[in-house]
């Protein structure tokens, strides 16, 4: 009775957990990948190809080098939501040589790739990123403040001085998401917390010779929340919470 009273309620949006479920069995069981790369490559339907280039983009095996060719192909795709998945899975399983790639993505017109693009370059090390990143931060050039937002964070690994440069520029920008990465951008890169105020940061960084002598290590962000009610029935898988690290393709550096 306890049992039916709980999956009762879950039976009902089975549905939105996982499209296609029938059962809460469904629920742990994944396409298998060979389905999963049919879809990604289905030349009729592109949110099929959206939905099997992201399992896969999220699936822990995707590092092969048949997979790593299907994320290159779709990240010039038609589809904006496949373009968006297959950054994902290079950022995820790709190396430094990608870097170029993805950092094309953000002058993609669609701005959901674009911040894809950003957050993935937080993942990969590579300092060609450095100048289109920084066109990323910058009101002028990039409108979306959530593309913004993400390449603010990215610019946190590159100990260059004009990376510090334009973060204190930025600053000034007028959504406070992009103050908040900024100002953790800079610290993280110098050691050093002004705050947001752009005036201390600018005369610090004219009068310090050693800039990045104190800073700290960047580490990307990741996914993590806590278990929805749901994921505390016995066998329901935990939330896919990731453990953050060095970007691929980054020495690990420190102070």
């Amino acid at each position: 009775m306890v049992a039916a009273a709980l999956l009762g309620p879950l039976a009902g949006c089975l549905s939105d957990l996982q499209p296609g479920a029938k059962s809460i069995f469904d629920l742990w069981s994944p396409p298998a990948p060979e389905e999963a790369a049919r879809w990604a490559i289905d030349p009729y339907d592109p949110e099929n190809r959206y939905r099997g280039t992201m399992l896969l983009a999220n699936a822990s095996f995707a590092g092969q080098p048949v997979y790593i060719r299907l994320f290159e192909d779709n990240i010039k795709d038609a589809d904006p939501g496949v373009r968006g998945a297959a950054i994902r899975g290079l950022a995820n399983h790709g190396n430094p040589d990608h870097v170029p790639l993805i950092a094309e993505r953000l002058k993609d017109t669609d701005p959901s790739v674009r911040i894809e693009a950003a957050r993935g370059l937080q993942r990969l090390h590579n300092p060609v990123a450095v100048a289109a990143l920084i066109e990323a931060i910058d009101p002028a050039k990039e409108d979306e403040p959530a593309v913004r937002a993400q390449a603010a964070t990215a610019l946190g690994q590159y100990r260059q001085p004009r990376v510090v440069e334009q973060l204190i520029t930025s600053l000034d920008d007028e959504n406070l998401s992009i103050n908040h990465t900024t100002r953790s951008s800079l610290s993280t890169l110098t050691g050093q917390d002004f705050g947001f105020d752009r005036g201390s940061w600018a005369r610090w960084n004219k009068d310090e010779k050693q800039t990045f002598a104190a800073g700290g290590v960047f580490m990307y962000p990741v996914f993590n929340r806590a278990k929805r009610w749901y994921e505390h029935i016995p066998f329901v898988p935990p939330p896919p919470n990731e453990i953050s690290s060095i970007p691929a393709g980054m020495k690990p550096v420190g102070p």
